[in-house]
């Protein structure tokens, strides 16, 4: 009896040390494999990076990246504010026509009644503010669809960009031509995408207000019964969105001096495509500004690199709502296995 005991005993520890040597390896490509799902966007530019490296020795320039950074900066401004948006389980499709009134109301303040170029400056990003606040307070109090709230205020924003502009562009201020001019080499337009980025990732991850984001976008009615003012939280959300978006109207328009009526068409889909292509979930509750800063410059290598291999911008389209589609199957699969 004894003896068997022993042999039960000293088996046993043989069995449990066999099972630790053997889980560190199921765990560490466990590991890799989840940290490349969650990571894709990040795994699949590098890939894409040194593909198109070998395909062409005219992508990894100093002239060819700073060219990408300056391309991605207007998606990845609008795409920051839109992560706000996505974050809450929400969707903005508004920001490509609230980017335009921004800017073309700084530029008619300019040109047409002569105010100083700083202050249409601020008055184009209260225009982007207002507009996303408008938008907040009809889906957060009056009960309407973010989809059809934003949709109606799309097509508000541009209408109002055309009646002021009367479809032709307006000169803009040289406080908002500055935003889109080179400095001691820096690009304004990067040095604004990286600062936009710097405020998106202190809000989503070192306040009050972004831990709250997250909450809603996991369970809105678990946040309203926990005592977060979940409405006033959805106006600041939008709000926000339309500030990110007029800066991003304002940069557009510095780097053309003019205000566009039909500036920012389409743009509301890059911004979203960045940001899931980044790892945020529509069904809300996840999503970073790092992971967003990646989807946007992912898309403008995409777009940069079929260019200088001569492909059509039609084939660009299809190549783009792929990597849009893959973005959002690794989103099924990493809610899946999370579960």
């Amino acid at each position: 009896m004894s003896t068997t005991e022993t042999n039960t005993h000293s088996a046993q520890p043989a069995t449990v040390a066999s099972g630790r040597a053997v889980k560190p390896k199921g765990s560490a490509s466990s590991s890799i494999g989840q940290w490349m799902l969650n990571n894709g966007a990040l795994v699949g530019l590098i890939v894409l990076c040194v593909g198109l490296f070998i395909a062409t020795p005219h992508f990894l320039t100093i002239p060819n990246l700073i060219n990408i950074g300056i391309q991605s900066a207007t998606v990845a401004i609008l795409a920051f504010g839109m992560t706000f948006v996505i974050v809450t389980a929400g969707i903005d499709l508004s920001v490509g026509s609230v980017a335009a009134l921004g800017a073309m109301t700084s530029a008619y303040f300019f040109s047409e009644v002569g105010l100083p170029g700083w202050i249409t400056l601020l008055i184009g990003l209260f225009i982007g503010l207002l507009a996303g606040a408008i938008s907040g307070i009809s889906i957060a109090y009056g009960k309407l669809p973010a989809f059809i709230a934003t949709l109606a205020m799309m097509s508000i924003a541009r209408g109002i960009t055309l009646v002021i502009s009367q479809g032709s562009p307006i000169p803009s201020a040289p406080a908002v031509n500055a935003l889109g001019r080179t400095y001691l080499g820096i690009p304004m337009p990067i040095l604004m995408m990286a600062l936009a980025g710097i405020v998106c990732w202190f809000i989503l991850s070192r306040t009050v207000l972004g831990r709250s984001m997250y909450a809603i976008g996991g369970n809105m009615e678990a946040a309203r019964l926990s005592g977060l003012p979940v409405k006033r939280i959805l106006v600041m959300v939008y709000a926000l969105a339309g500030v990110y978006a007029a800066l991003a109207g304002l940069v557009m328009t510095g780097r053309l001096s003019s205000a566009q009526p039909q500036a920012g068409v389409g743009y509301e889909l890059d911004a979203i495509a960045a940001v899931v292509i980044g790892g945020a979930s529509l069904a809300g509750g996840s999503g970073k500004a790092t992971g967003t800063l990646i989807g946007a410059i992912l898309l403008a290598v995409i777009r940069n690199g079929l260019n200088i291999l001569n492909v059509s911008s039609f084939w660009q389209q299809i190549v783009i709502g792929c990597v849009i589609a893959i973005a959002v199957g690794f989103d099924v699969i990493r809610n899946k296995t999370s579960k």
